[in-house]
């Protein structure tokens, strides 16, 4: 188990060819390290004492190029080393990864996801900057320090006993001060892991904060763990500069030393100046290596440290065996359930389950009722192995769950929870989730784990049926009708020629009776429903300089309508609008419901009201900055919607004139900028279903969207085009925890997961919770109707109007069932079951 890995193992398990490497490199740096120790002894004694020029030349260039070698050969070692260290830190973490997430669910609940993220991504680290280091700083440093020691003793044995005899004094008093600093480390380890738990904790709880605004209660809390960090790390720090002031004073020492020894040495002719300036720069350097083994020490502490705490943190055992011993394929089961005298315990010895009894043949369905905290769900995630029971048997076909292998557990059954997990990535990811998992480890994937073989996944008809039976299908077809294509290219170029195409039969065959709800873009024809800014672009903007928020102020823009001599008649409607709406409004309230019939926002009344209130000026003298916000207000105006002002038919017929010269003007100024509307050009900025309908709604109200909806729908499957817009939505991405879906799409879709495994064993526990009544209908008659009789079904139930057609029904309280049969009996009985439902009618 990785947990019990010793640090130094990932050292021994690291690549041993880019280990021998190194050392090979470490062997050659050493010596160009110390050669030019030599060389500058030569330059003094030969070649400046001897007043040799070629001598001089020839000894500076063997320095030179010594120095040049032991820079490009360290730089080297620098890239070996972090190369083994990286990799050593990725195993660590994949192997660390896969351990945890085989551990019990109890763990998890009392271990919080900062934890396991600060483990993962911080914790680490060290060790793995260690390990790269591991070789290559120890052996560097301690054969540099060896043969600066051995040429400081060539030179002169008595200097370098006398210079060397500082580092046993240093070497005594250095670790009593690492352990201290060892010990703070520790400490600082563990606080900065509980102020990630305080941390993730508030994010967790973020609604309950804001919705008792208890702000200041946590940020209280926070400013405690912070405390005690910072005196934490106050200490740990003055302890660990401890160890670098001592290295430095001793440092500093030793060239006094030297100096004074030295120097007597060569007054009295017994050391010549050529070697006491490489006796000097010999002790200077045997310091670097010095330096450098103390960091490593305090690296090598820090990493120990860190590596054990976050090992013990997760020195858990699985409670399950995760794949058959014996390699053998994965067992299919019949679904039989036998339950004996099963308990469940927790710590403090209490009994969430105590002495369940039941049975269910191959293909019965039941029903686990009973008031909240009874059992239910626990009893169902034992069944499940989600939970290691503690005493008595769950069997499925004779076999014990216990024993089980997860594997041949996570093949025959599916489970859907009632606050399902949706991992961030596509619908038909998350669709095919379980599928995927029960494929053999060896399958092709690609790079990302993608499965390269269709043939082991199932079809896209498959995949429609499930989603079409769960519910989900509409939502899908409408992730796709929403989507943006990509670049043009390959099979999307023959799809858009498609869209096109169903845009000219929408058109023709849907226009007439959807003409009350929606006004299709015509070259020559002016939109009602679209603002004055929309009908000039007649187009979509790619930049955003071309949106009809930002056009005011846009120069380009600006100076096209004094050239179409639209800059006037639209600063006369602006201020029409201002004056009827101030006139009209300005006593009412800011409500956003008064304003729907102009095109000036609430917020922005007071300050038409002061325009107003200055009397009627000419506008051409106005200051640049009102004459853009009263452009503002016109190019927003919307006849079909705005009914403030009248707009002209002249202004009307310059604004058409207007559009095909902006369209011109653009695409010499900055082609590309915005999509044009052409009747047989696809709009590549815009999504499918803009580009069919090819025109805008005159209302958002529900039931002409839906009948729009119907009409494209229809459409899709006369072109057979329905399967391919519904593989578009399935690449729809649901985000983080899917929360790019609603509660009840998350359910539908986790539905639709466990269906698509065919599980001879279904296990669901509320899983309806968060739909409609209607689909919560659609998924019980979908159960009763192809489910029963083919696979055991155990269903944790809230409402208890759906429960009439189970094969058995089960009441529990306290852990314990307390009834169990058909409906028809335990309604007959007048039981538990009968106070339920009663109790819930009335209710």
């Amino acid at each position: 188990m990785v947990t019990k890995k010793p640090l130094f193992a990932w050292v021994k398990e690291s690549n041993v060819k880019l280990q021998l490497l190194l050392l090979a490199v470490i062997g050659v740096t050493v010596a160009a390290r110390v050669f030019p120790l030599e060389m500058q002894k030569k330059i003094i004694n030969e070649a400046i004492s001897l007043k040799q020029v070629e001598l001089l030349v020839l000894y500076s260039g063997l320095y030179l190029a010594s120095v040049l070698l032991a820079s490009g050969l360290k730089y080297v070692i620098t890239l070996l080393q972090t190369s083994i260290g990286e990799r050593a830190l990725q195993k660590m973490r994949q192997q660390l990864f896969e351990h945890i997430l085989t551990l019990p669910l109890s763990f998890f609940r009392k271990t919080s996801a900062g934890t396991v993220i600060a483990s993962l991504v911080q914790e680490l680290t060290a060790a793995g900057e260690f390990v790269g280091a591991a070789i290559a700083i120890p052996v560097t440093n301690i054969l540099t320090l060896v043969s600066f020691a051995a040429y400081m003793f060539y030179l002169s044995p008595t200097m370098a006993a006398i210079s060397l005899a500082l580092y046993p004094v240093l070497i005594f008093l250095l670790p009593p001060l690492q352990r201290r600093t060892n010990n703070w480390n520790k400490a600082r380890v563990e606080s900065t892991r509980v102020l990630s738990n305080k941390i993730s904790e508030s994010i967790g709880g973020i609604h309950e904060i804001h919705g008792n605004g208890s702000f200041h209660i946590e940020s209280r809390k926070y400013f405690r763990y912070l405390q005690d960090l910072y005196r934490i790390r106050i200490t740990w720090t003055l302890y660990r500069q401890g160890v670098k002031v001592l290295n430095n004073l001793f440092q500093s020492t030793g060239p006094f030393l030297l100096f004074l020894v030295g120097g007597w040495l060569a007054i009295n002719g017994r050391f010549d100046l050529g070697a006491l300036v490489a006796f000097l720069s010999a002790y200077e350097k045997i310091y670097d290596p010095w330096k450098e083994l103390m960091d490593f020490y305090q690296v090598y502490q820090d990493a120990k440290i860190r590596y054990a705490k976050t090992m013990e943190a997760f020195d858990v055992e699985p409670e399950f065996i995760l794949q058959p011993a014996d390699a053998r394929a994965k067992q299919d089961l019949a679904g039989a359930i036998e339950i004996k005298n099963l308990v469940f315990e927790v710590e403090g010895g209490i009994r969430l389950l105590n002495g369940i009894d039941m049975s269910l043949a191959n293909g019965e369905h039941l029903a686990l009722v009973g008031f909240s905290g009874s059992g239910k769900s626990t009893l169902a995630q034992c069944m499940g192995q989600l939970y290691k029971y503690t005493g008595g048997s769950v069997q499925i076909d004779g076999r014990e769950v216990a024993d089980l292998p997860k594997s041949d557990v996570a093949h025959n059954m599916g489970y859907v929870a009632q606050a399902p997990f949706i991992f961030d990535g596509t619908i038909q990811e998350n669709l095919l989730y379980g599928v995927e998992a029960d494929l053999p480890l060896e399958a092709p994937r690609d790079a990302q784990g993608r499965i390269t073989d269709p043939a082991l996944l199932p079809s896209l008809d498959r995949m429609i049926e499930v989603v079409q039976q769960t519910g989900i299908f509409q939502d899908v077809l409408r992730f796709g009708l929403n989507t943006i294509l990509a670049p043009e290219q390959g099979a999307q170029a023959e799809l858009r020629n498609k869209i096109i195409a169903i845009r000219q039969d929408f058109r023709n065959d849907h226009g007439p009776e959807l003409a009350d709800h929606l006004e299709f873009f015509e070259e020559g024809r002016y939109l009602e429903h679209s603002s004055v800014a929309a009908n000039l672009i007649f187009g979509h903007p790619v930049k955003p300089e071309y949106a009809v928020e930002n056009l005011a102020k846009s120069s380009f823009f600006t100076k096209f309508l004094g050239d179409a001599q639209l800059r006037l008649p639209l600063l006369t409607l602006g201020d029409e609008l201002a004056r009827q709406t101030v006139d009209i409004l300005g006593e009412l309230p800011e409500d956003a419901l008064f304003f729907e019939q102009s095109p000036i926002l609430p917020e922005e009344l007071e300050r038409w009201k002061e325009y107003v209130a200055r009397g009627r000026v000419t506008l051409a003298q106005l200051p640049r900055e009102e004459q853009d916000q009263l452009l503002e207000v016109a190019l927003r105006f919307t006849p079909g919607r705005h009914k403030m002002a009248p707009f002209s038919r002249l202004l009307e017929a310059l604004v058409l004139e207007g559009r095909s010269r902006f369209r011109a003007a653009l695409e010499a100024h900055d082609p590309g900028a915005v999509s044009f509307y052409r009747a047989d050009g696809y709009i590549d900025s815009q999504p499918i279903l803009d580009n069919i309908l090819f025109g805008k709604a005159k209302t958002d109200q529900p039931h002409v969207m839906e009948r729009i909806q119907q009409a494209i729908v229809m459409l899709l499957i006369e072109q057979d085009m329905l399967e391919a817009v519904v593989a578009i939505g399935m690449q729809f991405r649901v985000g983080t925890k899917g929360d790019r879906l609603s509660g009840g799409q998350k359910q539908k879709l986790a539905i639709a997961r466990a269906f698509m495994k065919e599980p001879p064993i279904l296990i669901m526990d509320e899983a309806t919770s968060a739909l409609d009544n209607r689909s919560q209908s659609r998924i019980q008659n979908l159960i009763e109707t192809k489910w029963k009789g083919r696979s055991t079904l155990v269903a944790v139930v809230h409402r208890l109007d759906i429960i009439k057609n189970f094969d058995q029904v089960a009441v529990m309280k306290a852990g314990k069932i307390v009834e169990q049969g058909s409906y028809a009996d335990l309604m007959a009985k007048k039981g538990s079951l009968y106070e339920l439902v009663h109790g819930a009618q009335q209710h």
